[in-house]
């Protein structure tokens, strides 16, 4: 599995799980929400993302690019 997969899927999973937990538990959820949609806002700008860099340490590998 690559890093962009895997950050994907942590992205996907934790935005689920915060909606999820705003409808049942309490509304403050929506503020992690609101956190993962600006991390990847701005990882889109600068191509660069804490979780990426967990990611590297856990052993995953950046996604090979033919030209």
């Amino acid at each position: 599995m690559t890093i962009e997969r895997a950050l994907r899927l942590i992205a996907g999973t934790v935005l689920l799980i915060s909606l999820a937990l705003s409808v049942f538990h309490n509304q403050n959820w929506l503020f992690l929400s609101t956190f993962l949609g600006l991390n990847l806002f701005q990882s889109g700008f600068t191509n660069w993302c804490p979780m990426m860099w967990v990611l590297e340490k856990c052993g995953l590998h950046r996604e090979m690019r033919v030209s």
